[in-house]
């Protein structure tokens, strides 16, 4: 499955991710532009008006700030020890590991956007809950066309195409072999896109309702942070026994899946992520020794 779309209170996703989804020759770009693209993703999903962008804007841009001064450094030092393994054959466990690690990494990240988006919850508007469920419909309704297509060989096709993306960002082109590899473990995987469809359906209620109630009572800010933390962590840890474990079940999946990738590929190959490795490391580095952008006329978010 992919990745879910920038949600409003998930300002994380512009700035750390930008490491592992940037390449090497624009990442700085992409970093130094990530306070606008995080407003367009925003101001997308609720339609702010004139007397919330201000808000807004200054949450998004304490939140890179602040990113830029104590994220950049471990995810440039996590990439440096990726760089320093990427030559050798890998398990699914030492995938798995990594991706623990990245998660750990993007905890920090995660809580200061929750207390940034807390401080916003007040300013939402009905106007604002209905275009965001009008984008939440809209938003299924892509991926429903782009996830169910009613040919199975074009789900297939569709789903190796996505996969192959992912890959090439750090391998380059993949051949023949590689293809191979990821038709046979796409075939293997625990996919239900019908099931993930209605529980993402079902997360956008939830979310929508919550945010609600949290605006419409005027709840205390230290239990509106803690509310949307219990909404996150019922997204990336399920309750539910069955549903938890049929999301280790794929998580598991998919690193055997990038292990034997990776161990599918040629020397000339590694040596390509090697160098998108160290790239992506040194345009990080290169971030925290330029001058950090002014954060202009931006004002600070209330707090009730």
């Amino acid at each position: 499955m992919p990745e879910s779309r920038l949600r409003w209170w998930k300002l994380l996703i512009i700035g750390s991710a930008l490491a592992l989804a940037a390449g090497c020759s624009t990442l700085r770009v992409a970093y130094s532009s990530g306070p606008t693209l995080a407003w367009w993703q925003i101001d997308g999903w609720v339609d702010a008006d004139r007397s919330q962008a201000p808000a807004v804007r200054a949450a998004i841009e304490r939140w890179f700030e602040w990113h830029r001064s104590t994220q950049l450094a471990p995810t440039a030092a996590l990439l440096a020890e990726a760089r320093a393994q990427v030559m050798q054959p890998l398990d699914g466990e030492a995938i798995c590991r990594f991706n623990d690690r990245l998660q750990a990494l993007t905890q920090p990240a995660l809580e200061r956007a929750l207390a940034e988006a807390a401080d916003l919850v007040p300013l939402l508007t009905e106007a604002n809950f209905k275009a965001m469920e009008a984008k939440g419909a809209a938003e299924l309704a892509e991926d429903r066309e782009e996830f169910l297509q009613a040919d199975p060989a074009e789900r297939r096709a569709q789903a190796l195409d996505r996969a192959r993306q992912r890959f090439e960002r750090l391998y380059g082109r993949l051949g023949e072999p590689q293809l191979a590899v990821l038709r046979a473990g796409l075939a293997e995987l625990p996919l239900d896109p019908e099931r993930w469809l209605a529980d993402r359906e079902r997360r956008q209620k939830e979310t929508v309702a919550l945010l609600r109630r949290l605006q419409a009572e005027r709840v205390p800010r230290e239990q509106r942070i803690e509310a949307l933390r219990a909404l996150l962590q019922a997204r990336t840890t399920p309750a539910e026994p069955e549903r938890r474990a049929r999301q280790q079940r794929l998580a598991e999946a998919n690193c055997a899946l990038a292990a034997r990738l990776h161990n599918s590929t040629t020397t000339a190959q590694r040596e390509r992520a090697r160098s998108n490795l160290q790239g992506w490391e040194g345009d990080l580095r290169a971030v925290m020794r330029s001058p950090a952008t002014a954060p202009g006329t931006a004002t600070a978010a209330p707090s009730t």
